[in-house]
């Protein structure tokens, strides 16, 4: 029993820090972007805040790609395939570069159709097209760092995405401080400074990533060559089985970021304020949620595992010890939010109104995360490590579409609620998706085997 708990310990350490680090340290791209733009005012911030949130969509759709990617390996680690690790990340690989170049191309060539959907203000709206454009060149870069990270969390090679994100991000602040503000001979540059600093960035995380998983992890059962071929001579019961992950997640996540997209497009037709506003809040959301993101990271790949070894004893036990790990983390975590909350929003060079519906805006995230932490865990883990990833597609369809979204927009053009008022009210929706995620866990239809 001792030695069980030990393993359980000794395993969520060492996939949870890294991946908790390397979430940090990415959430951090966003922190300093803002902080940095912030004292160029409330339109820079705002127009960064709407350009990113598009750009959002393509992360969370190559975050679907990742998700199926890690589902594939862990099973296949757990079962010791090579042959089909080789394969899947060669598949998913492949599918993550197409979307990419997708996106990239509606960035590059329609940047201000794209922004003309969130605002009518043409100041913010002329910053984000900038931000969009620029940033979009990190796409290709930032598919084969995140596709060559899963592979090597499963192999149990978590620190080389962490270094590779370390790395990148004291590359993106030193940029950021020469070509926002003009230093060391730089022109002044602003949002376009900060859009080039993060994609230098990204390209440079990519460079490492990529070194490291060529010395680390090579899939010797047959070349490189005819790993590529074998992924366009699949079976058809093989791709049915991959659409079967990969598709629910991708309409999942697109959906859910579409959904965000739509909070976007409410909050940026409240105004300027209210819009930098809840842009303010986003990169201390995505500190919190980077904090307990290596529980979920390290759900999907221990259970997993078990999985794969045919354990379901085993899944269905350390599931539970999961979910306590991220509740107890995520309490933790919005108590020190309200108190540090206060002080985070004086950082910013903006009105002292628009510092103060930031604090508001946060004080709602700490009350609903310790349920949003719940959520990713059991829909962006345990549930999803079986493969029967249509179960998460439709909670998070109903959460967002059915509750989500007209809450938001009833509450902010009906009601006629402030900023913080309309983001708790929407919020709730996270209630709803939990309640529905934890009957499905605790039916285990979700506990398959590839």
């Amino acid at each position: 029993m001792k030695k069980r708990e030990n393993g359980f310990r000794a395993d969520l350490i060492s996939i949870a820090l890294p991946v908790t680090l390397q979430s940090l340290l990415q959430s951090s791209f966003g922190m300093v972007d803002q902080i940095m733009i912030g004292q160029l005012g409330s339109e820079s911030i705002a127009g960064i805040g709407l350009g990113g949130k598009f750009a959002s969509i393509y992360t969370v759709v190559l975050g679907a790609v990742a998700a199926a990617a890690g589902i594939m390996a862990a099973q296949y680690v757990g079962a010791k395939d090579e042959k089909g690790m080789g394969r899947s990340f060669y598949l998913n690989l492949i599918a993550g570069l197409l979307l990419a170049g997708g996106f990239l191309a509606v960035c590059g060539f329609f940047p201000e159709a794209v922004m003309s959907l969130y605002t009518q203000d043409e100041a913010m709206r002329a910053q984000a097209v900038v931000y969009l454009r620029i940033y979009a060149i990190s796409f290709p870069f930032m598919t084969i760092s995140t596709i060559m990270a899963v592979f090597l969390r499963c192999v149990r090679k978590a620190a080389v995405p962490l270094a590779a994100s370390f790395f990148s991000v004291l590359l993106n602040t030193g940029l950021n401080y020469l070509l926002i503000f003009g230093r060391g001979g730089f022109p002044s540059m602003g949002v376009r400074g900060a859009a080039i600093a993060s994609v230098i960035a990204q390209t440079a995380a990519f460079g490492v990533t990529a070194v490291c998983f060529c010395r680390d992890v090579v899939f010797r059962s047959y070349g490189e060559r005819e790993q590529i071929l074998a992924v366009f001579r699949l079976k058809t019961e093989e791709r049915k089985q991959y659409l079967g992950i990969l598709a629910p997640i991708l309409v999942c996540e697109f959906m859910w970021s579409l959904g965000e997209n739509m909070y976007a497009v409410i909050y940026g037709r409240l105004g300027t304020e209210p819009c930098a506003a809840m842009t303010m809040t986003g990169p201390v959301q995505g500190l919190m949620i980077g904090l307990l993101s290596g529980v979920s990271q390290a759900a999907g790949i221990m259970i997993g595992r078990h999985l794969g070894k045919g354990d379901d004893e085993a899944a269905y036990r350390d599931s539970g010890k999961l979910m306590m790990c991220g509740f107890a983390g995520s309490a933790a975590l919005s108590f020190l939010l309200l108190w540090l909350g206060r002080y985070y929003v004086l950082l910013y060079n903006v009105e002292t109104s628009v510092q103060n519906t930031a604090y508001l805006i946060l004080a709602a995230f700490a009350i609903i995360s310790p349920i949003k932490v719940q959520n990713m865990i059991l829909g962006g883990g345990i549930i999803r490590s079986g493969g029967m990833t249509r179960y998460v597609m439709w909670i998070d369809m109903i959460g967002t579409w059915v509750f989500g979204v007209p809450l938001g927009f009833l509450a902010a053009f009906v009601w006629r609620r402030p900023i913080y008022q309309v983001y708790f009210i929407l919020s709730l929706e996270e209630v709803i998706r939990f309640l529905i995620s934890v009957a499905v866990f605790r039916k285990k239809s979700w506990m398959r085997r590839l």
